[in-house]
């Protein structure tokens, strides 16, 4: 896979998936912009154009200097929050929807000329396993995820036509910053490793390699698609 020339924009870059999928990329030669509400020493030592962005408020201009054509939008911000159903606050399920889906909303907005003038490019959403595999305590997060599929499936019939193609990947528990708490002791990983069928969890390469290839030219065929990179969790037993 080559970027070079390309301009790919990641949100939520800072960390997990989203720095991952900026090193790999920056390998790759894509010209990077990023955006999340802090930047890493990490993102930082990529040298990308950074915009210091509040997905869950009003954008504004915040991105109106990216460049006048767009190869690829990769929307990583995410969180985990799992408890009971009854216990789950609606502040919170509101929360997930904002950040989740409102927030790809408005930065595919802000981006969707620059895209369609770049005569070919992509969006890459994330979605989660959970949202096609029911799973207790993931009743918030699985509702919002849930949604950014039915938005990938509706972007990719609308702007298929202007060359634009949209698909969303589904991961499993991935060894990330936001997995923390649930791999926080070695019983906890061992346990979580186990329930995949490959038994192991997600790392957060495995992820931006397939963001990546959806970004390529060799996935120029794919759209309007939901891929689990999720071990065989979603569909082996």
């Amino acid at each position: 896979m080559q970027f070079t020339d390309k301009n790919i924009l990641i949100v939520g870059a800072s960390s997990g998936i989203g720095l991952a999928t900026a090193r790999l990329l920056h390998g790759l030669g894509a010209s990077l912009y990023t955006a999340s509400r802090h930047q890493s020493a990490e993102l930082a030592e990529l040298n990308t154009t950074f915009f210091s962005l509040d997905v869950t408020q009003p954008l504004g201009s915040a991105l109106d200097a990216l460049p006048e054509a767009l190869h690829g939008v990769v929307y990583c911000p995410g969180n985990i929050k799992l408890r009971p159903f009854e216990r789950i606050p609606l502040d919170d399920f509101r929360g997930d929807f904002e950040l989740n889906v409102l927030g790809a909303v408005q930065v595919l907005q802000a981006s969707m000329k620059r895209l369609k003038k770049a005569g070919g490019a992509s969006v890459v959403l994330f979605s989660t396993v959970a949202a096609d595999t029911g799973m207790a305590f993931h009743a918030s997060i699985a509702t919002s995820k849930a949604a950014v599929e039915g938005l990938t499936r509706a972007l990719a019939a609308e702007y298929a036509a202007s060359g634009v193609r949209v698909n969303a990947v589904a991961p499993s528990l991935t060894n990330t910053p936001l997995a923390a708490a649930l791999l926080n002791t070695p019983e906890k990983a061992e346990a979580s490793a186990k329930r995949h069928p490959l038994q192991r969890i997600g790392e957060p390469e495995d992820l931006a390699y397939m963001a990546s290839f959806l970004l390529s030219d060799h996935g120029s065929f794919i759209t309007g698609q939901v891929l689990p990179v999720d071990g065989g969790m979603g569909r082996l037993k």
